[in-house]
C-alpha cells in the first residue's frame, strides 16, 4: 500500500481521500434500497388487491425502475441476494419451464408467500412476474385463478426480498464498507479495498450491459437473437440499458469528489444513441438498421466505461478487481 501511494503521487494522480465510499453509500446505494423497498411494497399491495395483469403492470414497471440502480451490485448481501430478484440471462428457459410446472401442478406453494423463498430462483423476482404478466402463454388468467394467486405471491416474495436487502445493507454491510481497514474488518483489510470494490461494480455493470443487455439480443450479424433481450416482453430492454448506464454514472460520480466532465459527456452520448433506438425491446436487431443502432448504443456504453477508467480510475490509481458477474 505504501508503494502504491508513492507510485500514485509520482505519476501526478491525486491521493485517494476515500470520501467516495461514504458518498456512494449515502447518495446512491442506501437511498436506492429505500426506494426499491417502497416500490416493492406498493407492488405487493397492488397485486394482493387485484392480481390481474392490467392492474399489476404499472406497479411492476415502477418497481423494476427502482431496482435498476441496484441491479448490478454484486457485493455484500447483493452478491447472492440479487440473483433471485433478477434471474437473467436465462438462455435455457428455466423460468418458463418452472412456472409452467407450478401452474400445471397447481403447486400449493403459490398460496404461501412466507414459504415461497424455497422455490427455485427461476420462478421468483421480476422475470417470473414479467412472464406471468406479459407473456400470452400465461397472461390470460382470470381473477381467483391459480396464476392470479401466483402473481400475488411472487410480488409478496419480492417485497420480502427488498426488505431483506435493505435491512442487510443498512444494518450490516454499509458499516463494513465504511470501516474498511479497521481492526476486526476481515472483508476489507484496507480502505482502498473498499474503494476498489465499489469501482469494480461500476465497470462490471457497464461490461454486463454492453455484453449481455445489448450483446445477447444482437448475437452475431449472421445470427441475431432478439428473443434473448432482457425484459423484452415488458418492452424494458432499452430502458434497462439506459437505467443501468445512469446507475453506473451515478455511482462513479459519487466515488469522485471532483468534476467529471468526460464521464458526464459519455453518459450524454448513451442517451443520444438510445434516443435513436426504434424498438424498446430490441426486436429489430435482425435488420441492418436496427442492428446498427444497437451497435452504436453498445459503443456508447463501452465509451462510458472507458471514460470512467480514465477520469476516475486513473486519478485514483486503481484498477478493477474481481466481480461476481465476471465470466457470466
Amino acid at each position: 500500500m505504501r508503494y502504491l501511494s508513492i507510485l500514485v503521487l509520482s505519476l501526478g494522480f491525486a491521493a485517494p481521500t476515500f470520501a467516495g465510499v461514504d458518498q456512494s453509500l449515502d447518495q446512491h446505494i442506501l437511498p436506492g434500497f429505500d426506494r426499491f423497498a417502497e416500490s416493492a411494497d406498493a407492488l405487493a399491495k397492488t397485486a394482493a388487491q387485484d392480481c390481474r395483469p392490467q392492474a399489476v403492470r404499472p406497479a411492476y414497471q415502477a418497481a423494476f425502475d427502482a431496482w435498476m440502480p441496484l441491479a448490478d451490485l454484486r457485493l455484500g448481501p447483493s452478491e447472492t441476494g440479487a440473483l433471485s430478484v433478477g434471474f437473467w440471462p436465462d438462455p435455457r428457459g428455466f423460468t418458463p419451464r418452472t412456472l409452467t410446472r407450478l401452474v400445471a401442478d397447481e403447486d400449493p406453494i403459490a398460496r404461501d408467500p412466507e414459504g415461497y423463498d424455497d422455490v427455485s430462483i427461476a420462478a421468483r423476482g421480476f422475470f417470473a412476474l414479467e412472464m406471468l404478466l406479459f407473456d400470452p402463454a400465461f397472461s390470460h388468467y382470470a381473477p381467483g385463478s391459480y396464476t392470479c394467486d401466483l402473481v400475488a405471491t411472487i410480488a409478496a416474495d419480492l417485497e420480502h426480498q427488498a426488505d431483506d436487502l435493505k435491512s442487510d445493507w443498512q444494518t450490516g454491510f454499509a458499516a463494513t464498507l465504511r470501516n474498511a481497514g479497521e481492526v476486526g474488518n476481515a472483508t476489507y483489510l484496507s480502505r482502498d479495498e473498499a474503494l476498489r470494490a465499489l469501482y469494480t461494480q461500476v465497470l462490471s455493470s457497464l461490461e454486463f450491459t454492453a455484453t449481455k443487455r445489448l450483446g445477447e439480443p444482437m448475437g452475431t450479424f449472421a445470427r441475431p437473437r432478439p428473443a434473448l433481450a432482457e425484459a423484452r416482453r415488458s418492452d424494458r430492454s432499452l430502458r434497462n440499458v439506459v437505467l443501468a448506464a445512469e446507475a453506473a454514472h451515478g455511482l462513479a460520480t459519487a466515488l469522485a469528489d471532483w468534476p467529471v466532465p468526460e464521464i458526464d459527456a459519455a453518459l450524454d452520448r448513451v442517451h443520444e444513441a438510445a434516443a435513436r433506438i426504434e424498438d424498446p425491446g430490441f426486436q429489430d436487431v435482425d435488420n441492418p438498421q436496427g442492428r446498427l443502432r444497437a451497435e452504436v448504443l453498445q459503443q456508447a456504453v463501452t465509451g462510458l466505461r472507458a471514460s470512467i477508467e480514465v477520469e476516475l480510475g486513473a486519478r485514483y490509481g486503481i484498477a478493477p478487481g474481481f466481480n461476481a458477474q465476471d465470466g457470466d
